[in-house]
């Protein structure tokens, strides 16, 4: 009996070799990032009110500068259709609830070659709301698991994500102005 006990053992461990379940120091392979719509956490260790963007006149602003406002990051390029489609919204949302603690960011996504056409842009469309360039940090965060363009982030006064939206139509300017009353009228 000791026998056959020692047999299927020395059994069970060839198998176990066979099937690479010795080796529990190997780390796992990952085949790609998960996929989701909401932001992964920063591999930079920064939390997200650590995190910001440079204005034109080089000061930068960080996320916590925010903190009781409602906020829209839109990350947008001058070239980008969709983008300059959703700039009258952007433009009627800031004018109609800025009294309420809405703040509008723009942030530009089109890269260094896109940067010198913002004042045309904002001039263009009459942007009164902030303009800025994104941290890499936010970038990676926020844009990390899809670079599509326009895409809008509204966070609520608390700083928490409330809505995402990516590309804009007719559906995502709705969707974009319930989630916009929804956190101004939030109590």
């Amino acid at each position: 009996m000791r026998f056959v006990v020692m047999v299927l053992s020395f059994l069970l461990l060839a198998i176990s070799l066979a099937c690479g379940k010795a080796d529990d120091n190997k780390t796992p392979v990952i085949s790609g990032p998960p996929s989701t719509s909401l932001p992964m956490p920063p591999v930079s260790g920064k939390s997200l009110n650590d995190m910001g963007w440079q204005l034109a006149d080089g000061q930068h602003n960080s996320f916590s500068q925010y903190n009781g406002s409602v906020l829209i990051l839109d990350f947008y390029a001058t070239w980008c259709v969709p983008c300059r489609d959703s700039v009258p919204q952007l433009i009627a949302l800031e004018k109609r609830f800025k009294d309420q603690g809405l703040r509008v960011v723009g942030l530009n996504a089109g890269g260094p070659g896109d940067w010198p056409m913002v004042p045309q842009f904002a001039r263009e469309f009459g942007i009164r709301y902030t303009l800025a360039v994104p941290d890499d940090d936010l970038s990676n965060l926020l844009l990390g698991d899809n670079d599509a363009i326009p895409q809008t982030f509204v966070f609520d006064r608390e700083g928490r994500l409330t809505k995402h939206l990516i590309g804009f139509d007719e559906r995502a300017g709705r969707d974009l102005k319930t989630a916009v009353e929804s956190a101004v009228n939030a109590k």
